[in-house]
């Protein structure tokens, strides 16, 4: 049998917790070929099939994305940032917002079909909607439904858990009780944080099973149920990547119906 033609991917974010993982995982799948990241610093992964594009200033970064070559099949973003390393709200609204909606204009305008975009948990029920957070993280995901890709896929975790570069005393502590947590019970843990390793693998995945056509749908939302069944993989077998997409394609469904 004939192997399928690689696709060329991007990553936004790669140097973060969730999109280094990301890229490492799309390093190690042969399914995508080259892998382009745009990034601020280099990230610390290395390949014969990363592209690795570094510049500081943000703004090019669409130009940049659009003049990519192999043209990217499939997006990924894991860009963010938080209040305090951005020094207010509307700083980190620059990056969070602004820069993941600019350059998801790029990416639909440079022919990619399949956007992955990391997101948020718990962002649209009452009251939690209303704050400035939430607000920002859900005018990217509506933003990227709307500008109509092939597929759109929104992962919403919780409480990202992994060791970050940057040591965040707070969020240390809340990690330590959330694994806490975790030794009496996992599913409490799992419904509360998920690890940034579980996160990567169930976007990578999602995003596969999209390119080669078992997405439940155009907008696929992954909540954290569904990043669990896809980024496990203790106990999968070989058609794990069907199964998972059919479990998960399930909840997804609901959740996007009900948005």
């Amino acid at each position: 049998m004939t192997s399928p033609t690689p696709l060329a991917a991007v990553v936004v974010g790669s140097t973060g917790l969730v999109g280094s993982s990301i890229l490492s995982n799309l390093l190690a799948d042969d399914t995508y070929k080259p892998t382009h990241t745009i990034s601020r610093r280099a990230p610390q992964a290395s390949s014969p099939n990363l592209n690795a594009v570094v510049t500081a200033d943000t703004a090019a970064w669409p130009a940049a994305l659009r003049g990519l070559s192999p043209p990217p099949a499939t997006f990924f973003s894991a860009l963010g940032t938080t209040r305090a390393a951005a020094g207010g709200i509307a700083n980190q609204w620059k990056i969070d917002h602004d820069l993941n909606v600019e350059l998801a204009r790029a990416a639909r305008d440079a022919g990619v079909r399949t956007f992955v975009l990391v997101s948020s948990g718990g962002t649209r029920g009452l009251p939690f909607s209303l704050t400035p957070y939430a607000r920002m993280k859900n005018g990217v995901e509506d933003a990227v439904r709307e500008l109509g890709f092939e597929h759109a896929i929104v992962v919403r975790p919780g409480m990202i858990l992994g060791e970050r570069e940057q040591h965040r005393l707070a969020e240390g502590v809340l990690q330590a009780v959330v694994r806490g947590l975790g030794r009496l019970s996992p599913a409490a843990q799992d419904a509360v944080g998920q690890d940034a390793g579980v996160i990567a693998r169930a976007a990578v995945r999602a995003a596969r099973l999209a390119d080669e056509g078992g997405a439940p749908g155009k907008y696929w939302v992954l909540e954290a149920g569904d990043i669990l069944r896809l980024g496990r993989t203790d106990g999968q077998g070989a058609g794990a990547d069907s199964q998972a997409g059919a479990g998960a394609g399930a909840g997804a469904a609901d959740v996007a119906a009900k948005r």
